[in-house]
């Protein structure tokens, strides 16, 4: 294999989708998304930036594609090994799906010490991670801010169960080589929070200079202003790459596969000791769920949690059957979203 796209993170299983796509045009990796334009690595020429149109391609930031022979569109994209998707937020979008980060290998999850604990929002971003097809991580940040992280830290590997949590501090460096060594050998991890929690920051420290602007956050209610507007590739030393994603105020589920189940494994847990199998886990007897609740053994939020996301990806599904009847009618369907 070429050791150009090996260092990209090109595997053996790329190699053998490229071969039976018979073409000769070598492959490229996305690394960024402006208006319609696509910058490829590898470049055409050192210090030369390769932007091609995505005309007809549906692409995110690490995907592997293949442009056409005059260079002036995507011509094929590579089937991905994992994909970070979320329900589209923009205008108009409803069934609509949003790529923020394809191909990735281990997605962090970024937490401030310097705000309260936020236990719902994890348990969304923990169901977008498991879906994805990458490995979760929880990075809690800004380590060297607080005095104490007990309270911070409790509240999130109550949410967490099995997810490897590392306390991060950017400035000192606490932390940051456990965070580097996750993309060791041409892997991919990606980083997702909302605005304000350091990521810019750290993304700074993990490559070794200032590639994100950074900006401070307001002292009430320390949000942050969005100084990523865009997701990006970036390359850190010892042959890995990170995918900075801009801060999410919202975390908009998509359609889940096992994501749900994974994210909540304590509560399915119980589920499968419930009396009945049809049980709704409201007021049956002999509800394991309910038992565990009334023995401290699982706090209450947990099961209204589940219960309201497990309705919120039914709203989804209905939203795409609606998109997918009225695109039927007008004889425009699109191919399948990820």
């Amino acid at each position: 294999m070429n050791d150009v796209l090996v260092n990209l993170g090109w595997t053996d299983a790329l190699e053998r989708v490229f071969e039976r796509l018979g073409v000769s045009v070598a492959p490229a990796r996305v690394a960024r998304i402006d208006r319609g334009w696509s910058t490829l690595l590898p470049d055409a020429d050192p210090g030369e930036t390769r932007r091609i149109r995505n005309i007809g391609a549906e692409v995110a930031v690490g995907d592997w594609v293949i442009p056409s022979a005059d260079a002036e569109r995507i011509e094929h994209v590579l089937d991905r090994s994992s994909a970070l998707v979320r329900r589209a937020s923009f205008a108009g979008a409803k069934g609509e799906s949003h790529t923020l980060a394809a191909n990735v290998d281990t997605v962090c999850l970024l937490h401030a010490l310097t705000s309260p604990p936020n236990p719902r929002r994890l348990e969304r971003e923990l169901v977008l991670a498991f879906d994805s097809g990458a490995q979760p991580v929880i990075l809690l940040t800004k380590l060297d801010a607080v005095e104490d992280a007990g309270d911070g830290s409790a509240a999130t590997i109550g949410v967490a169960l099995d997810v490897p949590v590392i306390a991060v501090s950017s400035r000192r460096g606490d932390g940051v080589e456990r965070v580097r060594a996750l993309a060791e050998g041409h892997r991919t991890i990606a980083l997702l929070g909302a605005s304000g929690v350091g990521k810019s920051t750290l993304v700074n420290r993990l490559v070794g200079h200032q590639v994100q602007r950074t900006s401070s956050v307001r002292s009430g209610d320390d949000r942050g202003r969005h100084t990523t507007v865009a997701a990006e590739l970036v390359e850190l030393p010892g042959n890995g790459w990170l995918i900075d994603t801009p801060g999410l105020r919202a975390v908009s589920l998509w359609s889940s596969g096992h994501g749900i189940e994974r994210a909540f494994a304590d509560v399915f847990s119980l589920m499968d000791r419930c009396r009945f199998r049809d049980c709704k886990h409201e007021d049956e007897p002999g509800c394991a769920v309910h038992d565990a609740i009334a023995r401290d053994a699982l706090r209450p939020e947990r099961l209204v949690s589940l219960k309201r996301l497990v309705a919120e990806e039914a709203a989804i599904e209905v939203e795409q059957r609606e998109r997918e009847r009225a695109e039927d009618r007008r004889g425009v369907r699109r191919r399948p979203r990820p």
